[in-house]
């Protein structure tokens, strides 16, 4: 197999490269910044913005598959920005793609396409789209998820999107680095009841996940044309695993506590005060993160098992211990 990664330098995006790699894939990665460490393994790197047409068709050109992984994440930040690379950089990806005849196309989306901000519990593919966005975040990727299934069976493109949520593990840049960072500073609030159930996705299953829906993606295959969610099979309540972990770290445990409605009041406020003072930076609240921390978003895997063979290969004992192992020199009291 021959694979282009866009993002192949982020979390996820390395995790697929190493899983192609070690099944002898050649591998070439598109993304910013330059990856040395990558280039030693021997992947081809082209640093490269994701709207550069001629960068990303020279990526796409004699590959078997196409891994979209590269997205700008985040619950703020200016709207063109996330349309920029959420959308015109998934169009950009898809063209080239359909213009070097390449024959299938994964891409990561994500859960919070189909949030709408009520409750989710062991959700199935078919959720719908909501007709409101609480993030720019989720409504340009909402948006990329539609144009590539969109583009399935034309060209002689096969396309199928992936929604792999709170992907977490060892070298996580973002998730549990900043809740650490906010727990420690006195500053993590726990929202609503805390009975409240999610999916996580251990970085090695949500790669795998990715790479075998690439193997037995082809015209009329059962997952060609939709979108899935992929994590880890069982769901966890949050709250609970987020004091677990802290007590591993030795850090102390959740104490202060908003009733979920009072929540999403304050994030609104935050919004309107952060629009009013044209801030970038992100607010410490907003409606969408007050939404995910305080209202179940857990999902069933059934349908990715059953249409493309999908099972988790890290179990929680065994995604936890790893998880904290890599966590606790670095970030125990």
């Amino acid at each position: 197999m021959k694979a282009l990664v866009t993002g192949g330098g982020g979390f996820l995006g390395r995790a697929i490269v190493a899983e192609l790699l070690a099944r002898g894939a050649e591998v070439r990665v598109l993304g910013r910044k330059p990856q040395p460490d990558l280039e030693a393994r021997g992947v081809r790197v082209i640093q490269a913005d994701l709207t550069q047409k001629d960068a990303v068709r020279a990526g796409a050109k004699g590959v078997d598959v196409v891994f979209h992984c590269a997205a700008l994440a985040g619950v703020w930040g200016p709207r063109r920005e996330y349309e920029r690379v959420n959308v015109d950089g998934t169009r950009v990806v898809v063209a080239a793609a359909q213009a070097e005849r390449v024959r299938r196309f994964v891409h990561t989306s994500s859960p919070s396409v189909c949030f709408d901000g009520s409750g989710h519990v062991r959700a199935r593919n078919d959720l719908p789209y909501p007709k409101r966005y609480l993030a720019e975040y989720p409504r340009t990727k909402s948006i990329a998820e539609r144009d590539v299934l969109y583009a399935n069976a034309r060209y002689g493109l096969t396309t199928v999107a992936l929604r792999p949520h709170l992907i977490y593990g060892p070298g996580d840049p973002h998730l549990l680095p900043r809740l650490v960072a906010r727990a420690r500073a006195g500053k993590l609030v726990r929202v609503g009841d805390g009975t409240n159930e999610v999916t996580l996705s251990f970085i090695e299953n949500a790669a795998l996940a990715h790479v075998l829906a690439a193997e037995t993606l082809e015209p009329g295959a059962p997952h060609a044309g939709r979108a899935y969610f992929v994590g880890d099979e069982e769901p966890v309540k949050l709250w609970p695993w987020i004091g677990a972990l802290l007590a591993e770290l030795e850090l102390p445990p959740v104490e202060r506590r908003l009733p979920l409605g009072l929540a999403r009041a304050l994030g609104l406020g935050a919004e309107a005060l952060w629009t009013a003072l044209r801030r970038v930076d992100e607010p410490p609240l907003t409606r969408f993160l007050a939404l995910q921390l305080g209202r179940s978003h857990s999902y069933d895997m059934a349908p990715a098992l059953r249409d493309f063979g999908y099972r988790a290969r890290v179990g929680p004992a065994d995604a936890w211990a790893r998880t904290i192992a890599w966590l606790a020199p670095t970030h125990r009291v």
